[in-house]
């Protein structure tokens, strides 16, 4: 059976060029699983591997929705699955490439989404500003718990959809979420690195951001309707740079913003796919790391040949 092969793992400890790197030694192609990345001109601030840097390695799932559209799993999942399943025919081997851990389960695990309705969301939006989050985070815990316990406080969105699909299912929101179960051989391999130093790197990466003109992609993607987008408005980076372009905030105050909620979002991604056992983790800073990576690749991939695979004896 061919092998799926995944680089996950935190923002900022590049996972992008090792997906490019791989794919020349393995012949393969990437399928993003950054929910940012799949905005036609958000470049700058989602860290987006330019045309040259990418090597002539196709790519998919970039720049595929306009910044007034929303971003959606079950979207995601449609529209990468399809990807996924033409780099197979092809021949060739699916890199799958992101640090969005629901995106990454959505395409690569039995998950089935549940069903949305724009007049519940909306009159929970409402509520939202109304009563403000935490009164209907409170209201998520007398229902759901465990999906309380695992979505972040401020997580306005998300917590209006895990609402919106107990009100429309009768089930909690948290029995909708993916199995540790993957629809065929993928070997999940995470870059992890020391907490101080992927801090330090996120501060250079975030001020090298606007220094390379976040705040002017900001400002042409609001010509192009971003205030208007439900998701990219609001992307770490872009909502902040909105604030510059407003002048209810410095240049340094959102460097700072930026930086600190990146910071938070790592910590999210680190519990997200810390929490797999399937996950094999590899030292970002070994100058190795693309022949340890290919080695793991190869006796996985001879495992799945075998018909001999088992999810929880490769991670």
């Amino acid at each position: 059976m061919p092998l799926v092969v995944a680089v996950v793992g935190p923002t900022a400890t590049g996972k992008s060029d090792l997906g490019v790197a791989l794919a020349h030694r393995l012949g393969g192609e990437v399928v993003g699983a950054d929910a940012s990345q799949l905005y036609r001109g958000m470049d700058v601030g989602t860290a987006k591997l330019t045309p040259e840097e990418r090597e002539g390695v196709p790519h998919h799932q970039l720049d595929v929705l306009d910044v007034t559209e929303e971003a959606t799993v079950a979207g995601y999942q449609r529209h990468a699955r399809a990807d996924l399943d033409a780099v197979l025919g092809r021949g060739k081997v699916p890199l799958v490439v992101g640090g969005s851990g629901l995106y990454v389960r959505a395409l690569l695990d039995r998950l089935d989404i549940p069903p949305t309705d724009p007049d519940v969301r909306r009159r929970l939006e409402q509520r939202a500003g109304a009563e403000g989050t935490a009164a209907l985070l409170d209201e998520l815990r007398a229902v759901d718990p465990a999906a309380a316990e695992a979505i972040e406080p401020r997580n306005t969105r998300r917590i209006v959809r895990a609402l919106e699909v107990v009100e429309l299912t009768g089930r909690p929101f948290s029995a909708t979420m993916p199995t540790r179960e993957s629809l065929r051989p993928t070997l999940l391999l995470g870059l992890r690195t020391d907490r101080e130093g992927l801090d330090r790197r996120i501060e250079r990466r975030t001020r090298r951001m606007f220094d390379s003109g976040l705040v002017e992609e900001t400002r042409a993607l609001v010509d192009l309707g971003l205030r208007e987008g439900r998701t990219a408005s609001r992307a770490v980076g872009y909502a902040q740079a909105l604030a510059v372009i407003d002048g209810t905030a410095t240049v340094e105050e959102a460097v700072v913003d930026t930086a600190l909620r990146t910071r938070r979002l790592v910590r999210r991604q680190e519990s997200w796919f810390g929490a797999d056992p399937r996950v094999h983790w590899l030292d970002a800073r070994d100058p190795d790391l693309v022949d340890r990576a290919e080695a793991l690749v190869e006796e996985a991939g001879a495992a799945a040949r075998r018909g001999r695979w088992d999810d929880g004896a490769h991670g």
